[in-house]
């Protein structure tokens, strides 16, 4: 069973947040760590949270196809998902799961269309995103004007997925999430540890 769920969204809608709880609920489910090149945050580890690679070689690896999709999403700053990553947790028989931008998810589904679900985290309003934004405080006044143009831009692909999940109250997004997960796969391939 090679089954996708992938949980996109604008930067500080809450996917995250919503993948970690999907990770604690379903033990059938695993993290599809993405590579990045951009600086690792203090409380960030290299294979837990993303693959940290030197732009020289992420760009060596995009040239040698290793990516099932890729992205950059701020100016020198890419994203993507390694193949080795997907046949990695394929091969512990997982149905992974994708914490990924929207062009990243769009890239997935386009390319397993039939195995994945992909589910879009909006945000109760573009005001309220953009307040989580600010409230972070994890960005540079620079970094954070990107993130909100981004963001806007992110916001308008709401249709071009499968499901979409409001987070306005947290745990009625994560159950609202759960059904969704659960009706796409099946309960008994998600209890498989």
């Amino acid at each position: 069973m090679k089954k996708l769920i992938i949980v996109t969204a604008p930067s500080g809608a809450g996917k995250t947040t919503i993948v970690h709880h999907l990770l604690r609920t379903f033990p059938g489910l695993a993290f599809s760590v993405s590579a990045t090149n951009r600086a690792r945050r203090s409380h960030e580890v290299d294979g837990l949270d993303y693959y940290f690679l030197s732009t020289a070689e992420f760009k060596q690896r995009v040239t040698e196809g290793a990516f099932l999709e890729f992205e950059e999403v701020y100016d020198d700053q890419y994203y993507g998902t390694l193949k080795s990553e997907m046949e990695r947790l394929w091969s512990l028989g997982k149905c992974i799961i994708f914490d990924v931008d929207v062009k990243g998810a769009t890239n997935i589904k386009n390319a397993y269309p039939n195995e994945s679900l992909a589910i879009f985290i909006k945000p109760p309003s573009k005001e309220i995103l953009m307040e989580r934004l600010k409230n972070r405080k994890t960005e540079t006044t620079e970094s954070l004007r990107k993130r909100i143009a981004r963001a806007t831009e992110e916001l308008t692909y709401e249709e071009r997925f499968d499901k979409v999940v409001v987070n306005d109250v947290l745990e009625r997004a994560f159950k609202e999430a759960e059904n969704v997960v659960r009706a796409f796969i099946g309960q008994k391939d998600l209890t498989a540890a």
